[in-house]
């Protein structure tokens, strides 16, 4: 893998994220030259001491800004997408930026985009086992929405123009620098006791970040992940109750206070009544529904073809959190 990215130079879409830098940094590593996209540049202060990593400045929206970013690169990154927001906001971050990011690499001639998509787009109301091939229903949530239409607006700008591309679907990427999936739940497990759903026995989706960046450059080189997608989920999956107790241990507890699950669907509900369409309030009873799941993206395509399957198991990965969470004052 090291060998066959040496050299190369390599564009990378929202480079001072959480995936985007650690992206950049792995590759910096494997001995790429790295164009670290940014809209801002000055949040990519931890990337600027980086050999072989240079921070150039542009908004994936407006195509005029970055077209000549892309010349001369071999392979396209794009990790860049809105979170959170109104639909609109995210169709014109998420939807437009990949429609823009997809052809600028078209005209750049570039050998492969690796996408970044997310298992959103299958929506949540969702139980038992799930493949690449099961249909997308992303629901009321805009980052749904927008994610499926991204993978859509890139599969048929990529078609049209015989460009080789790649998409991968990961779960709920946790590890040091991730405020959501680790910052975020820590606080909610710290608590003691830890609040949750019952006994937490629906399914997460956490995988390490460094499983991710592995799956990444897999895809960036492998002959079969051309014009594929692929889950990047542990397969089978863990228990919230085994998530969430995993950052409590490291609180220092393993208490656990399980809240009736029809207090959450009560509420859910009334606020799913009253709220916009495509808002993640309206998302909101499909989301309390899925957290009572057993649900399982299945990985056998990923092993089949690529050969991949996560190397850190959930107790490792966790623990390999703790120092950043440290830096954070979150952890004593």
């Amino acid at each position: 893998m090291a060998e066959a990215l040496s050299g190369k130079t390599v564009l990378v879409t929202g480079a001072t994220g959480f995936l985007g830098g650690a992206l950049s940094l792995r590759l910096a590593s494997e001995g790429a030259w790295v164009r670290a996209l940014a809209r801002h540049p000055e949040k990519g202060a931890f990337l600027r001491e980086a050999e072989g990593v240079e921070i150039v400045k542009g908004n994936i929206t407006q195509a005029d800004q970055i077209n000549d970013l892309f010349k001369e690169c071999d392979l396209v990154f794009h990790t860049a997408a809105s979170t959170s927001g109104t639909i609109e906001k995210q169709r014109n971050n998420t939807v437009i930026g990949a429609q823009n990011v997809t052809r600028a690499a078209v005209n750049a001639g570039v050998e492969r985009l690796i996408h970044v998509s997310t298992i959103a787009v299958y929506g949540y109301r969702l139980s038992g086992d799930i493949t690449e091939d099961t249909p997308q229903r992303p629901g009321h949530d805009p980052y749904n929405i927008a994610k499926a239409e991204a993978e859509k607006a890139l599969r048929e700008i990529a078609g049209e123009h015989g460009l080789p591309y790649s998409i991968i679907r990961p779960g709920m990427i946790y590890g040091p620098r991730s405020n959501m999936w680790t910052g975020e739940l820590f606080k909610l497990a710290k608590r003691r006791p830890t609040p949750f759903i019952g006994r937490g026995q629906g399914s997460t989706f956490p995988i390490y970040v460094d499983d991710v960046l592995d799956m990444m450059l897999i895809l960036a080189t492998h002959p079969a992940a051309v014009g594929e997608a692929f889950h990047c989920t542990p397969d089978p999956s863990p228990t919230w109750r085994e998530f969430l107790s995993g950052y409590s241990k490291l609180a220092g507890h393993q208490s656990w206070l399980p809240i009736p699950p029809i207090l959450f669907k009560a509420f859910a509900a009334i606020v799913g009544v009253v709220a916009r369409p495509q808002t993640q309030a309206k998302a909101l009873p499909d989301l309390v529904y899925l957290a009572q799941q057993r649900v399982t993206f299945k990985m056998s395509k990923a092993r089949d073809l690529l050969g991949w399957q996560p190397k850190v198991d959930l107790q490792h990965g966790i623990q390999q959190c703790a120092p950043w969470l440290r830096e954070q004052g979150l952890l004593d």
